[in-house]
């Protein structure tokens, strides 16, 4: 899993899609918001993916943590700081799960980031 994550970043800092045939199968779903659909397919992923970031020489750095693993499943902390000075952050969690020959077949993220609670509103819809 930690190798995974490590080729996850580095397809992040590197130009093009290429790699993405490396970590992803050809029918991935990948969920980044656990409340909008989810981007299904190599071939659209490749072009969500090139509207998520700035290029492939973003300022940014990257930490995780693996949590668990439970046969083809696993789940990550991630930590995420983008630009110099930073101006975004993000901690995530990653739900991954694998095929036989170790590509992500799903792939769902939970982001969180300073300033957003949990919840749409601070107030309590029982109240």
């Amino acid at each position: 899993m930690a190798a995974w994550i490590d080729s996850y970043e580095r397809a992040w800092r590197t130009p093009g899609t290429e790699a993405l045939g490396e970590l992803f199968a050809p029918d991935v779903s990948y969920s980044y918001d656990p409340y909008e659909e989810p981007v299904r397919g190599l071939d659209a992923l490749g072009p969500w993916w090139e509207d998520g970031r700035d290029g492939p020489d973003e300022a940014f750095t990257m930490s995780s943590e693996v949590v668990a693993v439970d046969g083809d499943v696993a789940v990550a902390r991630i930590e995420v700081a983008y630009g110099d000075p930073v101006r975004q952050e993000y901690r995530d969690l990653w739900v991954i799960r694998f095929d036989a020959p170790g590509r992500c077949v799903a792939f769902e993220e939970w982001p969180f980031w300073p300033g957003h609670g949990r919840s749409p509103s601070t107030a309590r819809p029982w109240d």
